[in-house]
């Protein structure tokens, strides 16, 4: 019998816990979370829950850090529809879809460093984003408009571009969802997407991107809770050998930290459980479990530490591999601690991948402006003068985005022409009609506004408007989701996003104030 010689007990526990990214609730540090912390956890993630204020974030972060100065505060801050800083008013920043849509990487990386600098203000030093996903299939109900776009070029030269600008600003990036979550018409929150594509199409499309972008020094790498038979027929991304260690180890080059997506997305959690799929997630070659979108309490961080310990002990971990994962975490640490020490000192230089010239505070207006395409109807446009009455038709959010982010024209039309008067709509139980007539009757002789997100994802969205033009040809349309249908009313306006400064910019040009009006 071979004596297998571990390490001791108190090494492994740091170990496990190291490894772990967990959320909790409330917007100060509960007890539990510093305690963990004084333990050896060495990573928090922060969702909108614990946001409010700019100055209540930079306490909170303060507060982690008084127990544990090299903790990674982590957040999903992609900008856009997906904002965790600004989660109450809607994102300052377009969104990765409108910045692919101007095609101005210099752009790009202004707008990132931007938002880096802000989130290094409040004490955040790595950010789960961006996605660089190439959106290949335009039903894909959990990318969209947070993807750059649909050509895997256009994708790799942003995603490089907005991860050289976040890490000027002393920011970890983590580039996402390897391998590639783009031509899925499943959400991984709800269930395991499956994409059944050969390897040359996922070299060429999917893979790009981050074959590109690895070249330009992410400080991490989020995988997909995907199953790509190509490449690994059994096992999805997330927990696949081949994937993580043959293809973005060894063939790829990376050598940052692999960062999982959610472990309890039901992707994961409904046909592994968290336990065991975070056992086999560390073993395949991951080095983070990030956890607590939605369980976000101590149960759970102790759960997944002691089956991590336990599948050392058993046999069903390698000692060797676990401290292997959370030595790259204390690697990651460090290089955001060095940032934080710097970008504190007066005079510092920038940082590592940083552009020349000053980045605006403004940037992400003048990048919605940017972004906006507009079409109009047969007859001249006439601009909004009077009050009018905006009917966003909202689908259901996704997960990732979350309902409780505030969307659309209205909020930023009403400061333009106060007196505006709005309603949202959802999917009605039977066919569009009704809907239509509840927005006739309550426009009475307003100009009606119609907003909508992914209409040509949304039959009965596409119905209600198409009856709503043909009753009032005057109707504006404002299009804040992926633009795939034939732009319709008498102004078309697509923002390419949802964002407050999406919304801001359709609503100067709605009002005549815009460069496309």
């Amino acid at each position: 019998m071979t004596t297998v010689v571990r390490g001791s007990s108190d090494t492994l526990t740091r170990d496990a816990l190291t490894v772990l990214q967990p959320g909790f609730v409330g917007t100060t540090a509960p007890d539990w979370l510093l305690r963990q912390i004084g333990e050896g956890l060495a990573a928090v993630g922060l969702f909108g829950r614990n946001i409010v204020t700019p100055e209540q974030l930079t306490a909170l972060n303060a507060q982690l850090r008084a127990e544990r100065d090299d903790v990674l505060v982590a957040i999903d801050e992609e900008g856009g529809d997906v904002t965790r800083l600004e989660v109450r008013d809607g994102s300052s920043f377009p969104g990765n879809y409108a910045l692919g849509t101007v095609d101005d990487t210099d752009l790009t990386r202004e707008v990132a460093q931007e938002l880096g600098r802000r989130l290094a203000a409040c004490g955040v030093d790595l950010n789960w984003a961006p996605s660089a996903d190439v959106n290949a299939n335009p039903d894909n109900p959990v990318i969209g408009v947070r993807s750059f776009g649909a050509d895997a070029r256009l994708v790799g030269r942003h995603t490089i571009a907005y991860v050289e600008g976040m890490q000027a600003a002393g920011v970890a990036a983590c580039i996402k969802h390897f391998p590639g979550h783009g031509d899925t018409n499943v959400d991984s929150h709800h269930a395991l997407p499956r994409i059944d594509v050969g390897l040359d199409t996922l070299h060429a499309r999917d893979l790009l991107p981050f074959r590109e972008a690895i070249a330009a020094g992410p400080k991490a790498v989020m995988s997909a809770h995907i199953l790509l038979p190509a490449l690994d027929a059994d096992r999805p991304a997330t927990l696949s050998p081949q994937i993580l260690n043959g293809l973005l180890r060894e063939e790829l080059g990376f050598d940052g930290l692999i960062i999982t997506d959610g472990i309890e997305m039901q992707a994961i959690a409904s046909t592994y459980g968290i336990e065991r799929g975070s056992v086999l997630a560390i073993a395949a070659g991951i080095d983070a479990i990030c956890v607590g979108g939605g369980l976000a309490d101590e149960g759970t961080v102790l759960s997944l530490r002691d089956a991590l310990v336990n599948a050392v002990r058993n046999g069903d971990l390698p000692e060797e591999r676990l401290a292997e994962a959370a030595a790259r975490v204390r690697s990651l640490a460090e290089w955001t601690r060095r940032a934080r020490t710097a970008a504190a000192e007066p005079g510092a230089a920038q940082q590592e991948g940083s552009a020349p010239g000053t980045v605006r505070s403004d940037i992400g207006l003048i990048a919605a402006r940017r972004a906006i395409r507009v079409t109009a109807g047969e007859l001249p446009y006439e601009p909004v003068t009077g009050t009018p009455y905006v009917a966003s038709f909202a689908p259901v959010a996704n997960i990732a985005v979350g309902a409780e982010t505030p969307w659309g024209v209205a909020p930023e039309l009403a400061k333009l022409l106060p007196g505006t008067v709005a309603d949202t709509y959802g999917e009605p139980e039977a066919d569009a009609s009704a809907l239509v007539s509840e927005v006739l009757a309550k426009a009475a002789d307003r100009r009606i506004v119609a907003v909508v997100r992914d209409v040509h994802r949304h039959a009965w969205m596409a119905a209600a408007l198409e009856a709503l033009i043909d009753a009032r040809p005057d109707t504006v349309v404002v299009e804040m989701g992926v633009n795939r249908a034939t732009p319709k009313g008498a102004l078309h306006i697509a923002t390419h996003g949802a964002a407050r400064v999406c919304g801001r910019a359709a609503a100067e040009v709605i009002t005549g104030q815009g460069a496309g009006a």
